[in-house]
């Protein structure tokens, strides 16, 4: 309700204007009234109304005066003036006041009404007008930490350089990075970052970086100044600020070393972290998180879990070293022999021929491992071993996820002997006890979350292994068997009606009765309550 303060020296004014109008319709409360202007300041004083109904003439402090002190004091509030004197003079006063209105004695019911719906109108549109506002404070507060992320993603990608009032837009931001002052930076790139991503959920994925990124600030804060934020999936950033000349390059190595100590102590995690030289100004901040990222980037070459610094090193040949038809044609023939240790001879002859690489050296070399499981996979083929599925033995996400050329190379060599391995064995005849031994642990643990390198841990070898052996040996896939034995077990108790849908659904291995659904009349071609039903 809005609160309304009638002012005139005649009672009989104020009592007609307070009981012969219906103000509640309108929203309006009639709060209090005043039989001269010096009284109805106290009583403004007091009772804060939204609106003031006042006679222009009354004895000690009039109409003209009272809206006057009303506008300095208290600006927002609406007045009405009403007067038995049509006078022009008066008039002229009232609207260099900018009162709302003007209503002349004896007041017409009519027209009071239209000056008060007037009146209620614009004083709701004021209240919305001032609710959005206050929103929209809100939701700019609540904004503000996504605002400062996307200055600081804009400073180290360069796009400050051409932003006009860049400190008046930090200062609004309310950080604190003078434009000239000297800056570095770290980047710091999470180690088995692919790995996390696959034995994680969203949320813990979210937890994580929100956690690193707390602790990275805490160091910050504690022994130099600036700030932390993730600047992409997998890496953050550290921008630094410069205080003083005193061993600057000494604590900003102390710092990362903390970094990556207290990341590995409360995290589990370890980063590489890569150090930018100190800059001047902060619109050159990106060329330090040029520096950085290519310094943790080297990575690739020096391995995880370490410091380094553009000046630590070494120069790589910017040639792009490759390797020819022959070295391919030898590693075919010693894949389709099965010479396992001669190919792990010739493989590290490869790797390192073609490890110093600067220009394209990463992605060559990801894509030279590609290329050669390719033909370990066509050779498979060509030999009848078969090869596994993608979704059992995933060779090229594995490839591509690996984050040093260490990694790499072992990955590729361990896979390599794993198919020589299997050509040996398909040759000699070995296979086919294996193959019984795998479908012996299905039938017996089919009602568990069973995967396949559980199947390799009971045998003995690898998942890869084990899903190259059963491809070759039986034309389908470890889980479709896996499949086909939990669709039969339910067939048998779908026969007994005291079985409930969702209870056969858990007992074959499945948490999802939905997705039970779908597998089983893919399977069968009917639904488990329509094959129940056709039992009975």
């Amino acid at each position: 309700m809005y609160k309304l303060l009638i002012v005139d020296d005649e009672p009989t004014v104020r009592y007609g204007l307070q009981n012969y109008f219906d103000w509640s319709t309108y929203g309006i409360e009639v709060v209090g009234e005043a039989d001269d202007g010096d009284v109805a300041l106290e009583e403004v004083e007091r009772l804060k109304p939204d609106l003031v109904f006042t006679d222009v003439k009354m004895p000690n402090l009039d109409g003209i005066q009272l809206s006057r002190e009303l506008r300095v004091r208290y600006p927002d509030i609406r007045i009405v003036f009403i007067s038995g004197h049509n006078d022009a003079d008066y008039l002229k006063s009232a609207m260099q006041i900018n009162a709302v209105d003007y209503i002349f004695k004896p007041v017409n019911l009519q027209e009071l009404k239209a000056v008060v719906e007037r009146i209620s109108a614009e004083l709701k549109e004021q209240e919305r007008v001032r609710s959005l506002s206050q929103d929209m404070q809100v939701k700019l507060r609540e904004s503000m930490p996504l605002l400062r992320e996307k200055l600081l993603l804009a400073l180290i990608h360069g796009q400050s350089r051409a932003m006009i009032n860049l400190q008046e837009r930090i200062d609004f931001l309310e950080l604190y990075l003078p434009v000239d002052a000297d800056y570095g930076i770290l980047v710091m790139s999470v180690d088995n970052y692919a790995e996390i991503l696959d034995t994680r959920t969203e949320r813990d994925r979210q937890l994580l970086t929100y956690a690193a990124i707390n602790i990275c600030q805490e160091l910050i804060d504690r022994d130099m100044g600036g700030y932390a934020f993730e600047s992409s999936n997998g890496e953050y950033v550290g921008l630094l600020r410069w205080e003083d000349d005193e061993g600057h390059e000494e604590r900003l190595l102390a710092l990362a070393h903390l970094i990556r100590e207290n990341l590995e102590r409360w995290m589990r995690i370890g980063v590489t972290i890569g150090v930018g030289e100190r800059i001047k100004g902060l619109r050159r901040v990106s060329d330090s998180y040029a520096q950085a990222r290519e310094a943790a980037g080297h990575k690739w070459y020096l391995g995880k879990n370490r410091i380094i610094t553009m000046d630590s090193l070494e120069t790589l040949d910017d040639r792009l070293i490759c390797i020819n038809h022959a070295q391919i044609e030898k590693l075919t023939t010693l894949i389709k022999a099965g010479d396992g240790n001669e190919l792990q001879v010739e493989l590290e002859h490869v790797f390192s021929q073609v490890a110093r690489n600067r220009n394209g050296g990463v992605g060559y070399l990801r894509n030279l491992s590609l290329q050669i499981a390719l033909l370990a996979e066509q050779l498979m083929l060509e030999l009848g071993v078969g090869a596994a599925s993608v979704e059992e033995s995933p060779i090229w996400e594995t490839l591509i996820q690996q984050e040093t050329i260490e990694e790499l190379q072992r990955t590729l060599a361990t896979y390599l002997l794993e198919v020589c391995s299997l050509i040996k064995d398909r040759r000699s005849g070995k296979s086919r006890n294996l193959i019984e031994r795998v479908q012996a642990i299905i039938e017996t643990r089919f009602s568990e979350n069973l995967t396949v390198t559980d199947i390799g841990k009971e045998v003995y070898l690898t998942p890869t292994y084990v899903s190259l052996l059963y491809k070759q040996e039986t034309g389908r896939t470890v889980n479709e068997y896996l499949t086909q034995v939990r669709v039969e077990q339910a067939k048998k108790m779908l026969r007994n009606p005291q079985n409930k849908f969702y209870d056969i659904c858990y007992a074959v291995g499945y948490a999802d009765p939905s997705y039970f659904t779908k597998l089983f009349k893919k399977m069968t071609g009917v639904t488990p309550s329509t094959y129940r039903d056709q039992l009975l």
